[in-house]
This record gives C-alpha cells, structure tokens and sequence, in this order.
C-alpha cells in the first residue's frame, strides 16, 4: 500500500516549484510541465520516491539505528520538531553547528557540558555562586539547549540524515557525504539532487508540503520501530522457551532418580 498519494501531494501544493530561471537542470527528470514561469513537479514520480524513501527510513528504523532530520528554514522547523520527536528521533531546527558530523566528539563535549551543568545546579554546588556568575552560568545552559537540547541522546553518530532543503543544508549534506552517511532529503527545483541518496522531488517551503512528506516518512519509522519491539519480544521469550527446554532433559533425570531412591527406600522397610 502506498505511504501517500497524489491527491493528497496535491492538495498540499507539492508539486509547485520554483521560477524557471532559478531551476537547476539536474531536476529534469522530475519536472512535469512549465505554467506561467513556473515548473510544476510531477507527482507521481513524487509518490513512488516517498515510498521508497519512507521503506528505507523504516528498515533502519527497525534496526535500532538513529535518523537526523534537519531543517532551520522557519516554515519547517516546528513541523520537523514535533514529527520527529514523535518517533524518538533527534533533529536539529536552529543554526547547524559546523563540524557536528565530522567533529562529532567535540559536539559530544558541549552536550556533555549542559549536562553537568544541570547536576552542578540540582545538587546544590552553584547556591554559592554570585548573581552575576549564575546569570553567565544560566545563559550558557539556555544556549546550549537551544542549540544542542534536541540532540542530547544522539550518543554516536546517526545512521542517516534527512533534510529540507539541501541548498539552505548545505553544509549538512556535505559532512554526511564525507562520511558516507545516506542522506535523505525534499529537493525542490532549484536544488541539485546529485549528493542525495534518496530523492523526495517536492515543494520544500510551503509547511503543508513539507507535513505531508514527513507524516509518510514518521509513519514509516514508527512501523519499523514497532516490529523492532515485538522481534525482541518474540527473541526473548524464544530464548526462555529455549533455556526450559534445555532444562527439562536435567528436572527429568532428577525427578527420576528421586523416584528411585524412594522405592528403593520402601523396599529396604518391607525387609
């Protein structure tokens, strides 16, 4: 069954894309027609790229690996916010912090750094700290969760990156090149779609659009993240059907042998 349909793409306007003298010809292959200076995405080649998209995202989803998503234009940052908070997944919606792919460690340092911040203020250390120093202390810590909050548990670095907007993401998209990390992304038609590994052609600055992609791509990861429950679910109680039935060969042996004894027992009284 399909994720999404062309019908509701366009009702949400994804296929509208930009001025034809601001298009990119790598977009081609994507774009249906032109209409009053203006290239119109095909959406049904839109419906099967989400499709594919939301399969990948759910298969690693389902392998209990992290997904980035990244969006700091404003149109998208709280629809991105709230879809992947709903599937437990980090995101960053502020300014992207350079090198946080490839300088992973030191961004780990700054998360770290809030972290202890908040231990220092509950167990009492900054009570005797003046009211300037706690002003410079409490700005810092709101900073660094404006920036950084959203990824806090992302521990390693994450299995995949999806993006609104490569050219506002651009830097984004190059440290997941350099990495080799699959980058998933809308592309509109003034994007080069070249570095992206899985190509969602849609209108990326309209928030109805940009909603309509991630609740296929959302509701993908929350299947995958269900069907990752219930095999460790059903691994678990494998393992303990395995583990009794290993058991009972031993429970049999002793029961018998308890057996033994006690008739060997009732015959020496009858002696």
């Amino acid at each position: 069954m399909s994720r999404t349909n062309f019908d509701q793409l366009l009702q949400a306007g994804c296929h509208f894309g930009h001025l034809r003298r601001k298009w990119n010809p790598a977009m081609a292959p994507y774009i249906f027609m032109e209409r009053n200076g203006i290239h119109i995405i095909d959406l049904h080649k839109t419906v099967a790229k989400v499709d594919e998209a939301a399969e990948a995202l759910k298969q690693i989803a389902k392998s209990g690996k992290r997904i980035l998503f990244v969006a700091t234009k404003k149109q998208a940052k709280d629809v991105v916010a709230e879809k992947a908070a709903s599937v437990n997944m980090p995101y960053v919606i502020e300014r992207w912090p350079g090198g946080m792919l490839t300088n992973f460690p030191t961004i780990r340092k700054a998360v770290k750094k809030m972290a202890n911040i908040d231990k220092l203020m509950n167990d009492g250390t900054f009570a005797n700290l003046s009211k300037r120093e706690l002003l410079q202390v409490t700005r810092q810590r709101a900073k660094l969760e404006k920036n950084l909050g959203s990824i806090a548990d992302l521990t390693r670095l994450p299995s995949a990156l999806f993006v609104i907007d490569v050219m506002k993401e651009a830097i984004a998209v190059k440290e997941a090149k350099r990495l080799g990390i699959p980058v998933f992304a809308m592309v509109d038609t003034n994007s080069d779609p070249r570095d992206i590994d899985f190509i969602i052609p849609a209108n990326d600055d309209a928030k109805d659009s940009i909603e309509v992609v991630l609740n296929a791509c959302c509701a993908a990861i929350a299947e995958g993240l269900e069907e990752r429950k219930v095999e460790k679910a059903d691994e678990k109680a494998a393992a303990e059907q395995s583990e009794e039935t290993a058991r009972a060969p031993k429970k049999a042996r002793k029961d018998g042998a308890k057996a033994v004894a006690e008739v060997a027992e009732e015959v020496k009284e009858e002696a």
